[in-house]
Parts: C-alpha cells; sequence; structure tokens
C-alpha cells in the first residue's frame, strides 16, 4: 500500500491543462488536472460519464449552452454526450475527475 497526496508535484503548467491518471481499474478513471489559467478554450463531448471536483481554484464553465462557476469544494456530474468547454480558469487549479466507462 503507497500513499500519495493529491497537491505532491502538482506543478502549473505553463499553457494549458496537465492530466494524470491516479487510479485505473476495470471501468473507472480517476485523474488529476492541474490547469494553467493560460488556456484554449475547447470543447468535449466524452463517450463516458464524468464527475469532477474543483478542489483548488476556480474556474468557468460553458456545459450544455449554460454557463457555470465552480470553486473549491464544488462538484459536477457530466453524463456521457454532455458537451462541455472550461472557458476560464485560475492559475494552478486542481481538480478531481472521475471517468466511469
Amino acid at each position: 500500500m503507497r500513499i500519495e497526496n493529491l497537491f505532491a508535484n502538482a506543478v502549473v503548467p505553463a499553457q494549458g491543462e496537465r492530466f494524470e491518471a491516479l487510479l485505473t481499474h476495470k471501468n473507472l478513471v480517476i485523474e488529476r488536472i492541474v490547469s494553467s489559467a493560460a488556456i484554449t478554450p475547447t470543447e468535449y463531448v466524452q463517450t463516458q460519464d464524468e464527475w469532477v471536483a474543483m478542489l483548488q481554484g476556480e474556474a468557468a464553465l460553458e456545459v450544455a449552452g449554460e454557463t457555470v462557476e465552480l470553486r473549491s469544494g464544488d462538484y459536477l456530474f457530466l453524463p456521457a454526450g454532455t458537451p462541455h468547454t472550461v472557458q476560464r480558469v485560475s492559475e494552478g487549479a486542481v481538480w478531481l475527475a472521475i471517468h466511469l466507462h
């Protein structure tokens, strides 16, 4: 058994976001996302369900045409096929995403 820390080595990329799989098991993928404030909004439409939590920082997303604001501690469920785009994010934001395939 190995204990890890969600905030350890959470180096902020110069641009965009860094995705790191923390656990992959059967139909489950848990990843940490570390964001730079310098992002290019990109629309995602995923084939799997996703639950995302903002651990540190804040972000504005467009989800199925609606603006959603996330702050530290907020979480959101995105059913498969739901279009979503990160419009803006604070420097060094740390997310936890759980994908259910």
